[in-house]
């Protein structure tokens, strides 16, 4: 895995869990909607399912937080490693441009802004902070 890899995944991570959350809150409304009856739809059943309809819902809802929750203890050890990493870098404009791209999720316009400096500039030392940065030794890998 590359510097660039490793320091991306947290990104990557922070999407999935947008994701699952997105997903979680459709099943919120899923699970609180009443259904109706279907009479369009003729259907011979041999063993009757007593389950109320939410409630399937409300299984996958419970499962897909469980699984956000462990995917947000993940992203915080995660982005706990990759601050540490950062903080290694010995220039402080190349460390800025890191944390600002791989914590805070920053788009390049926005690092210059706050860095006050151009495009090529915040290639540069985003470039060179790659360069300088040492991978630890046990990385986490999602």
């Amino acid at each position: 895995m590359t510097v660039k890899e490793y320091l991306h995944q947290a990104y990557r991570l922070d999407q999935r869990i947008k994701s699952d959350t997105l997903e979680a809150q459709n099943l919120r409304e899923m699970a609180g909607s009443v259904s109706g009856l279907r009479y369009d739809v003729d259907r011979v059943q041999t063993s009757k399912n007593t389950d109320a309809p939410f409630v399937r819902a409300l299984e996958r809802l419970w499962e897909l937080e469980n699984k956000v929750a462990d995917e947000l203890a993940l992203l915080s050890d995660l982005k706990k490693q990759i601050r540490e990493v950062i903080e290694t870098v010995p220039d402080t404009d190349e460390r800025m441009v890191l944390k600002y791209r791989y914590i805070h999720n920053m788009t390049w316009e926005q690092i210059g802004n706050e860095l006050f400096a151009d495009r090529t500039t915040v290639y540069r030392w985003h470039g060179s902070a790659l360069q300088h940065v040492q991978m630890p030794e046990h990385p986490i890998e999602i």
